[in-house]
């Protein structure tokens, strides 16, 4: 069976480099508070009306076309992850054929929607796919525009200060090496405590998971019958519902857990050890999270990519960025063994085990 490598690689981060202090400017925040509990000390945002999720993509799946040595038109599929879509629908998926100008070949569009682990779902459908011989040269996308739909406020600055915008790409291609590839990929979720990191309205729930999570546990939704369902109201407005919320104790609770475990189940199918690893690269959802999973893995600091500090979390970009700005930096060489890793909202999680 032939197996699946990534043949190129790009990023592309927005020029406006956003810093902590100037988020202090628009909400109760400071530096150290975001740095103590984060990690992060700037994000970058795209210029509003101007760049939009899907253009980001773009400028990353250029360099990452360019890169595996092929042209737009030998693109034979796109698979785009993303939680900020430039529309609700359609998806973009079809945008960014458009952006690139390969209308013309009508090939596939798939549309991820996995939140924060959304880049190694598009990876491991990507690896599929290739595995099959249905495609050759995929081109997969992380891509997200976060700045566009934050709470620039007090109330929301828990959430606001983590996040980044950007975008990062790959080809996916086969290879007929034994030893070079993506070894396996592994996919989790739960959807238990789905609200615990949700962006509630706008959606087609009219109440229904409203009453069915009062009926079950103690979420504190109020009564479907008051607010509507599907419609905007004073309610959603006045409980930040049309905002993303977090529980973030809770998350990162889980996401501890669920990091490492996904990590060892890779590993295990592959009879290999964390120790055998040349590079992890973890979605940067948070700082102290990494360096958690780092510490339980016994992980060195030079097998450990992180870059969260610079850019925020980019949620399904995160993962292909920091892949390529390792790869760039010279800390990923042939043959290196590379664990790529994710935990987000839904809650799904997964990771990917490939040789360089």
């Amino acid at each position: 069976m032939l197996r699946s490598k990534i043949a190129g690689i790009g990023m592309y981060l927005p020029e406006t480099v956003v810093k902590n202090d100037d988020l202090a400017h628009v909400m109760e925040t400071n530096d150290a508070w975001i740095q103590e509990r984060t990690g992060i000390q700037e994000r970058r945002y795209a210029r509003k009306h101007e760049e939009t999720t899907t253009t980001l993509a773009a400028k990353a799946a250029v360099i990452a076309i360019e890169r595996a040595g092929i042209t737009k038109e030998q693109v034979d599929f796109i698979i785009f992850a993303t939680l900020s879509p430039d529309y609700y629908f359609p998806g973009c998926g079809v945008l960014l054929q458009r952006e690139l100008g390969i209308t013309k070949t009508e090939i596939g569009a798939l549309d991820i929607r996995n939140q924060c682990s959304g880049f190694l779902y598009a990876l491991s459908i990507a690896d599929q796919f290739v595995k099959t011989g249905m495609y050759k040269n995929i081109l997969v996308v992380g891509a997200e525009m976060h700045s566009m739909g934050l709470d620039f406020t007090t109330r929301g600055r828990n959430v606001t200060v983590i996040f980044g915008d950007g975008a990062g790409a790959v080809i996916v291609q086969p290879t007929s090496s034994k030893t070079r590839g993506i070894i396996t990929t592994k996919l989790h979720s739960d959807g238990t405590y789905a609200e615990k990191l949700a962006y509630i309205n706008p959606g087609s729930h009219g109440g229904y998971h409203a009453k069915k999570m009062n009926d079950a546990t103690d979420f504190g939704f109020p009564d479907p019958d008051t607010y509507g369902g599907v419609f905007l109201t004073q309610h959603m407005m006045d409980n930040a519902q049309t905002y993303p919320n977090m529980e973030g104790q809770f998350v990162f609770k889980l996401a501890v857990q669920k990091f490492p475990e996904v990590i060892k189940e890779a590993l295990a199918e592959a009879k290999l050890t964390p120790a055998d690893i040349d590079m992890l690269i973890p979605h940067q959802a948070n700082l102290r999270i990494a360096q958690f999973v780092q510490k339980t893995l016994r992980l060195r600091d030079d097998q450990v990519w992180n870059n969260i500090q610079r850019y925020g979390n980019t949620t399904a970009a995160s993962v292909p960025i920091a892949l390529c700005e390792a790869w760039e930096a010279g800390k990923i060489k042939e043959g290196d063994l590379v664990c790529l890793a994710a935990f987000g909202s839904g809650f799904t999680w997964g990771s990917a085990l490939l040789r360089w």
